[in-house]
């Protein structure tokens, strides 16, 4: 009788501390699998980056002062432009989100007439790698954010902003890094902070984006990509190249806000 007893006993704890195990296994932060990362179709609209349309791209300049500079103008003219470094070395320019091709195409030949742009191409939402995401998985696209971003590495920081404070300057390389890869990522970072989800530090994934302060009042004023094991690309400030950085080191890790994931 005291056997029985004693095993009906065990048994019933076995089973509830087993219950237990299971739940926290699923529980945001318990440890386990931890949160499941959701889609983007299942985040609400305001938190999902729209995809690029077709974009016109031109120049082909060795020195990136001459890219930024024609991305300047025509950022002057009411048009969304960014630089970039091609997988050929070179620094080509990119601008607008055209719904249908031949509005891309009637803007460019009428920028080409005005003598604002020479040769020019227009890119198709096909071409982007988000476009291969659902037959290569995320792992595919968040390689390709990654190699897009390393291509910038030691190039000169030559963002325009308003005020250091609103993180406009560096969040233009996560723009053009998320642009360029057919995801319309916003150009400021705190907007770019309130878009997509939050993402436990342990839970960084290649292609997220790490956000920082570094003002009085907490606010998001800094970000960068994350490149996987423990490191992020940014554009540090005035007068210095795009570079490499730890999350652990001193400096960041006292700055440190939280992040994003926006696939």
């Amino acid at each position: 009788m005291i056997h029985s007893l004693l095993a009906g006993f065990l048994s019933f704890h076995l089973s509830g501390l087993v219950a237990v195990l299971l739940l926290a296994a699923f529980l945001p932060g318990c440890g386990g699998y931890g949160p499941v990362r959701p889609t983007p179709s299942s985040m609400p609209s305001e938190k999902r980056l729209q995809r690029m349309g077709y974009t016109i791209q031109a120049g082909a300049f060795a020195v990136a002062e001459n890219a930024a500079r024609l991305a300047d103008t025509l950022s002057a003219q009411g048009l969304d432009a960014t630089y970039f470094k091609a997988e050929d070395g070179l620094f080509k320019v990119r601008f607008g989100d055209f719904a249908v091709k031949t509005e891309a195409r009637k803007r460019a030949e009428h920028l080409k007439s005005s003598g604002v742009i020479e040769v020019f191409y227009i890119v198709s939402p096909g071409e982007y790698a988000v476009d291969w995401q659902s037959r290569l998985g995320n792992d595919y696209l968040r390689d390709e954010l990654v190699k897009t971003t390393m291509r910038f590495i030691d190039t000169p920081y030559l963002w325009g902003g308003a005020s250091p404070d609103t993180g406009f300057d560096c969040s233009g390389l996560t723009m053009t890094v998320y642009q360029l890869n057919g995801l319309n990522l916003p150009r400021n970072s705190q907007a770019q902070f309130d878009a997509g989800y939050s993402v436990h530090h342990d839970d960084l994934l290649k292609g997220d984006l790490v956000f920082f302060s570094d003002n009085k009042w907490g606010r998001v004023s800094h970000v960068g990509v994350y490149a996987g094991d423990g490191k992020f690309v940014h554009a540090p400030g005035k007068g210095k190249k795009i570079r490499v950085d730890s999350l652990s080191a001193r400096y960041y890790k006292q700055r440190y806000v939280g992040a994003r994931s926006y696939l």
